[in-house]
Parts: structure tokens; sequence; C-alpha cells
């Protein structure tokens, strides 16, 4: 395997950086390529983690409600509580009283004349009790419901001991469609960068293939008086190596001032969803741009020449 690196550190430095000088047109292409290139990839690398905060916080609303019987006995509701409590999967369970559920359901439906609903009831509460369990994972979400449901202890306390299943709810198939909803956002967006990694990739090859075509009579020259492939190579590599640099800065320096103007107006627009993303996560991101783009400007250099370098 021939290395990409050039024997020659310091010369190959220099040459690249004398290059540049002379041919700033051609360099500001490429850079403008990767730039361009590493910009659409950190777009939707940072957009990729946002939907994935998202969905994550639609999914830690799945919880599971058991409904409690009004008759049921506290001490027993209590013990199954415990019980619960200690199951794998299980994260919290939370008891919430009738008094509770119905303040709740007061508050959330604000808008559609609860208010009126539950002063026409005359005192009467017949909303039940309940139990509220949240998963360590939310797609365990399932396999817990049905333990609940076969659960001789929940069926003495159950809203509905002849149907114990219509005690315990959790949506279903809304748990369903968001889990399916949430693999292919997911799916989708890890195939889109490895895409969009790929374009770059290409468009960086071809650019960098060009600057060294219209230097091919130079290398020719190199070739005669015997310089060695290394040597030839070195210059185009780290060439390569400075455009991807300074392309992955600017690109990084977009996203950032993007990002910083357009997250308020997304957080004041949508108030309801959260548009934070991690200090780790973003310098993750902005790490990995100037790894691809070093990484991608290598092996651009490095395949674009072996042509002209018949390795």
């Amino acid at each position: 395997m021939v290395s990409m690196m050039p024997s020659n550190l310091g010369y190959s430095l220099r040459e690249a950086g004398s290059h540049i000088r002379r041919n700033w047109s051609t360099c500001l292409g490429a850079v403008v390529t990767i730039f361009l290139s590493l910009f659409v990839i950190g777009v939707f690398a940072l957009a990729s983690n946002l939907v994935s905060n998202l969905v994550g916080n639609v999914e830690d609303r799945v919880v599971i409600q058991a409904f409690i019987s009004d008759n049921a006995d506290q001490a027993a509701v209590d013990a199954f509580q415990k019980k619960i409590q200690g199951w794998d999967n299980v994260d919290t369970v939370v008891y919430k009283s009738k008094e509770e559920a119905l303040q709740e359901y007061r508050e959330t439906m604000s808008n559609r004349n609860a208010a009126d609903a539950v002063d026409a009831l005359d005192g009467q509460n017949p909303v039940p009790a309940s139990l509220m369990i949240k998963t360590d994972e939310p797609r365990q979400v399932e396999g817990v419901a049905n333990q609940i449901v076969e659960d001789p202890d929940f069926k003495a306390i159950s809203d509905d001991p002849e149907n114990v299943s219509a005690s315990v709810k959790y949506g279903k198939e809304t748990v369903d469609r968001l889990f399916s909803v949430t693999n292919y956002i997911r799916i989708g967006a890890a195939v889109l960068i490895v895409l969009l990694i790929f374009v770059a990739f290409v468009f960086i090859n071809n650019t960098i293939r060009l600057a060294i075509s219209a230097r091919r009579r130079e290398i020719a020259i190199m070739r005669l008086v015997g310089a060695s492939n290394s040597f030839i190579r070195g210059p185009f590599v780290a060439e390569g190596a400075i455009e991807a640099i300074i392309g992955a800065i600017l690109a990084i320096i977009a996203l950032q001032v993007s990002w910083s103007m357009l997250q308020p107006r997304l957080a004041s627009s949508l108030q309801f969803l959260s548009f934070e993303l991690s200090t780790g996560v973003v310098v993750r991101v902005y790490v990995i741009l100037i790894v691809a783009g070093v990484v991608i400007g290598l092996f651009g250099s490095a395949i674009a020449m072996r042509r002209y370098l018949k390795v």
C-alpha cells in the first residue's frame, strides 16, 4: 500500500503553499467545492442530531397508564406499585389519584370547555386513579404492558377486572407508528449523510484532478529527472489537505453563524419543541467535518495522482 503522506513534509508544504499562491483561482474552486460539500454534510449532521433529540423527547413521553378501581384497597395498590418498580425494564412508577387525574383533565382540556364539563358533574369524579409506568427504553413499553395485564395482582385492583387489557393503555397503534417513523428518519439521515460524503469525495477528486492535469508537464519533468513517486505526490497531497482544512473551517464558521441565527427563531416559533443541541454534539460534528475534509482531500489527491504516477 502506497503511503499518502509526503516523505518530505517541509518541502511538500512549501510547494503546496507556493502553488496555492500562484494558482489561487483554481485552488479557490477546490476550497469552495469542499466548503459547500462539508457545509451540506454539516447541515444534515446537525439536523440529524436535532431530529434524534426531538424523536427521543417524543419517545420519552410514551407512558403506560394502568387504571385502578375506585374500590381497590390502597394497601394492595401500594404493594403492586412496589412490585412493578422492581421489574426489569421499569424506570419509574407514579401513583396518580382520582383528584390529580381530574385536575390534569381540567388543565389539559382548558381550551375545550373542560371546566364546564367538570362543574356539570356536581362533585362526582368519574376519572379513575392510575399508575403511570415509564420504561427504561420506550421500545420496552409493549412487553411491560403485557406483563401488567397478565399479572393476577393487577387484576384484583384493575378498573375492569373482566377485561384487564382495557385497563392498561399506552396507545399501541400510535406507539408502533411512532417507532416506525423514527426508524425511517434515523436510517434515512444516516444514508443521506453517507451519500453526501460520497458526492463530496467525487467533486473534490475531480477538482484536484483538474489541478493536477494543469501541471502534468511539471510532473513529467520531475519524473524525467528521477524524482520518486512519493516526492512528486507530496506537494499535491499537502495541497489537498490544506484546501480541505480551509474548506472545513469555512463550513464550520458558516454552520455556527447559521445555527446561531436560526435556533432562537425556531425556539420562539415552536415553543413546544426543544431545539437545543449540546456543546458536545456540536463540537463532535465540527471535528468530524475537519477529519472528513482532510481524509477526503488526502484520498482525492492520492487517487487523482495515480494516472500520472502509474502506481
